[in-house]
């Protein structure tokens, strides 16, 4: 009998793996490779504004809310770890990304003295905020909401488009996490970030 057992035991387990392993070949969201393209995306539109990026140690300052899905995500990769040959990179080179990424850099030469006076910052999805609006003078606040609201409507942009350019609409969510934290790791000492529902400075 408990022969019998062991087997149905191991005939289960192996059932749970084997559909762990099409679900994480179907969804796998290729987080390394993630991090490497809002990298080299951020680095392209804040130019030398951005620190040199440290792939691996992100969020110890962004989003801490992240670390279920990294654990789901460490287990899955050493039950499958086919999955992650199969989901090396991401397509950031579409003509798409390309105009949204040249209209932040361009846009990014009138925000940056409002991050340095910290007057504006990163929030914790991805987004930017006006933090201190008296920090702005009084007759350039409409141009700066207007300036956060454009860079915002690129930013969403952004994270949609690349996870359509790499047929995977469902990632948008893990995209825009991602780029959430390395906007907030590559920032400038001194720039203020969205952490614990308060704001912090770097």
């Amino acid at each position: 009998m408990t022969f019998i057992k062991n087997i149905a035991v191991a005939a289960a387990t192996a059932a749970f793996l084997g559909a762990a392993g099409c679900v994480t070949i179907n969804v796998y969201f290729p987080a390394a490779a993630a991090e490497q393209a809002a990298d080299k995306i951020i680095e392209e539109v804040w130019g030398d504004d951005a620190k040199k990026p440290t792939t691996g140690q992100s969020s110890r300052i962004g989003n801490s809310v992240d670390y279920p899905s990294r654990i789901a995500r460490l287990l899955l990769d050493w039950l499958i770890p086919a999955a992650n040959a199969q989901q090396a990179n991401l397509d950031i080179s579409s003509p798409a990304i390309g105009k949204i990424e040249a209209s932040m850099k361009a846009r990014h030469a009138q925000l940056l003295a409002y991050y340095n006076s910290g007057a504006i910052g990163l929030t914790s999805n991805g987004l930017i905020a006006v933090r201190d609006a008296k920090a702005v003078p009084l007759s350039a606040r409409k141009t700066v909401n207007q300036l956060v609201a454009d860079d915002n409507r690129d930013r969403t942009a952004l994270y949609r488009e690349i996870a359509a350019a790499n047929g995977h609409p469902e990632w948008e969510a893990n995209i825009q996490a991602t780029f959430a934290r390395r906007w907030i790791d590559l920032a400038q000492g001194g720039w203020y970030y969205q952490s614990g529902g308060g704001w912090k400075a770097k």
